[in-house]
C-alpha cells in the first residue's frame, strides 16, 4: 500500500452512515452506523453474509446511493452534501466503476467502449490516451475489436480500462470476477493490485476468499455492520472469518 503524509485526507471516509428502507414498521436497515476510512493508494475488500450490505455499502461510498444519515467524503469533498448534478458531475471526473456484468455496448469497438466516458462528459478523446489505457490493461491489439469477438476475460479488462480512461481518485469494483473462470479472475485482480500499487485506491465488494486475498485488508461485514477487519489476508484467513460470521449470531 502506497504511504500517504500523516497530514493527507484518506481517498474515501465513511462517518456514521445508516442507510435504511421502507418505512414505520416495515422499515429495513442495510447499514447501521458505519464509520470506515479507505486510505489513498489502498485496495480494500467488502465481503459478508448475503444480505450484510455490502452492495449498499458500496453504492453509498461511491455517491450512487445517498444515505439515511452520516456523512461520506471523497477527500475534502462531502458527497452527501452536493445535488445531483454536481454529484453526477463529481462521479464522471473522480470515481471509476466496474461491475461483474461487463455493459459494454457490442456495436462499439474495444476503444469506442473505453473512449466513451470521455465523449459523454464532453471531450474529445486521444486516440493515443485511449491506446495507453488499452495497453494498460494488455489489450492494446484488440482496440478494434467488438465485445462479441473477445473473451469474457478481456471484455472486463476493456470494462476495467473505460474505467480508468477518466484518472479516477477511486476505482469501485462489484463483484468484478464473478463472471469470469479462475485465470481470467486472477488476470483481473492483479490489474487491481497493480493499480493500488501504483497509488490508485480501490474498493471491491467480493464473496471470493481468493479474489480478497489480493487486497490490503478486508472489511467483513454482517447485519449492516462492520464486524472485522483483517489486514493483509490469504485466502485460508478470509475463509474461516466468513465461516465464522455465518454460524455466530451477530
Amino acid at each position: 500500500m502506497t504511504q500517504q503524509p500523516a497530514d493527507t485526507p484518506p481517498a474515501v471516509r465513511l462517518d456514521s452512515v445508516t442507510r435504511t428502507f421502507g418505512k414505520a414498521s416495515d422499515v429495513v436497515t442495510a447499514l447501521d452506523d458505519v464509520s470506515l476510512t479507505f486510505p489513498r493508494g489502498s485496495f480494500t475488500a467488502i465481503m459478508g453474509p448475503s444480505g450484510s450490505g455490502k452492495s449498499t455499502l458500496l453504492q453509498c461510498t461511491a455517491g450512487l446511493d445517498r444515505p439515511t444519515a452520516g456523512r461520506v467524503f471523497l477527500g475534502d469533498t462531502d458527497l452527501t452534501a452536493l445535488g445531483e448534478r454536481r454529484l453526477t458531475l463529481l462521479r464522471r471526473e473522480r470515481i471509476g466503476f466496474v461491475f461483474q456484468a461487463f455493459n459494454l455496448l457490442p456495436a462499439l469497438t474495444a476503444e469506442q467502449n473505453v473512449a466513451l466516458p470521455l465523449r459523454l462528459a464532453g471531450r474529445r478523446p486521444k486516440r493515443s490516451e485511449v491506446r495507453a489505457v488499452l495497453e494498460r490493461v494488455g489489450l492494446g491489439a484488440r482496440a478494434r475489436h467488438r465485445p462479441g469477438e473477445m473473451s469474457g476475460g478481456q471484455q472486463q479488462r476493456v470494462a476495467l480500462a473505460r474505467a480508468l480512461i477518466t484518472r479516477p481518485e477511486v476505482l469501485f469494483g462489484d463483484e468484478p470476477t464473478g463472471a469470469l473462470d479462475s485465470q481470467t479472475g486472477r488476470e483481473v485482480l492483479t490489474l487491481l493490485r497493480s493499480m493500488a500499487d501504483g497509488g490508485q485506491t480501490v474498493v471491491m465488494v467480493t464473496h471470493d476468499p481468493v479474489a480478497a486475498s489480493y487486497a490490503d485488508r478486508v472489511v467483513f461485514l454482517a447485519d449492516g455492520s462492520v464486524r472485522d477487519e483483517l489486514p493483509d489476508p490469504t485466502a485460508e484467513q478470509v475463509a474461516a472469518r466468513m465461516t465464522r460470521l455465518a454460524v455466530v449470531p451477530c
